[in-house]
């Protein structure tokens, strides 16, 4: 939805938003925490979806397990390995937003080839509207509040953008600190949702700091969008959720949580694990 579109209180665009307006009433960023849907198990991910949203998750990014997840570290990658072992489906990751998304707004996060099809004889233009418009509304049935696609490029997005808009549905970009000035500036105006920006160079996955110009890049791109600028990449504990929290208005945190969740012993463990630390990252985001 671009910048000077109005969306429409009920839509996925509003409670984006609504949420992000909620965290900063309480004068604290956002948190946005990840799982992979379906990971290990479909019961597992559920229970760790709905602790997520007991601890006070402002949004949630679900992830659809992917055989090649380009943007993915050695963590969240084993992660959807599994996931897709255990028998996970586009299909069956949207049963878990279809449970939640009455709760919190969901992002889908997933890849151009899972959103857009492929494997077909017929022209890739036509392919690709078509699977633009049931991505959409598969992802529309099921709550979702909007999507992340971090391998399409803003230039062939426009198929998938105007049937995410039409359903009031985010499509949320990735600025990273590699992409070119003018580049971001062009992202940023047309961003709906909330732009996520990577916050280093490389893929997902804890780190022990942070890059000192991550708040130049952020500064930049509040500068240049309408919408909020969550952080994502590298973040993995409370403190650097603080961190983040203090010059981002969105904080997402992926490879911790998920790693919580492989290390517990069942599904009642991973739930407690996860919820623990967003309970620990809340208290950090608002002090």
């Amino acid at each position: 939805m671009g910048a000077d579109a109005k969306p429409s209180a009920g839509s996925g665009v509003a409670r984006i938003a609504a949420a992000f307006a909620a965290a900063r009433s309480e004068g604290r960023a956002a948190l946005l925490p990840y799982l992979v849907g379906g990971f290990p198990d479909a019961e597992t991910s559920l229970a760790v979806a709905r602790s997520y949203v007991e601890a006070g998750a402002d949004l949630i990014e679900l992830g659809v397990p992917y055989s090649d997840p380009i943007a993915e570290g050695p963590v969240i990658h084993a992660a959807a390995t599994r996931a897709l072992g255990s028998g996970a489906t586009f299909s069956s990751v949207l049963e878990i937003s279809a449970a939640i998304s009455a709760d919190v707004p969901v992002l889908v996060m997933c890849y151009a080839n899972e959103a857009l099809g492929s494997g077909s004889s017929r022209p890739a233009a036509e392919l690709t509207r078509d699977g633009a418009a049931r991505f959409a509304g598969a992802i529309e049935v099921a709550g979702a509040a909007g999507a992340i696609i971090p391998d399409l490029p803003m230039d062939h997005s426009a198929d998938l953008v105007r049937e995410l808009e039409q359903r009031g549905l985010a499509s949320v970009p990735l600025v990273a600190p590699t992409t070119a000035t003018e580049r971001r500036r062009a992202i940023c105006k047309t961003a709906s949702g909330f732009v996520y920006v990577v916050s280093l160079t490389g893929t997902t996955g804890e780190r022990r700091e942070l890059p000192p110009e991550l708040a130049d890049l952020v500064n930049a791109v509040r500068e240049e969008s309408s919408v909020p600028a969550a952080v994502g990449f590298g973040i993995g504990t409370p403190e650097q959720a603080a961190e983040v929290g203090a010059i981002a208005d969105g904080v997402i945190v992926g490879s911790r949580l998920v790693r919580e969740v492989d290390e517990a012993a069942d599904a009642d463990d991973a739930a407690a694990r996860v919820g623990a630390f967003l309970s620990e990252a809340r208290i950090a985001l608002a002090g």
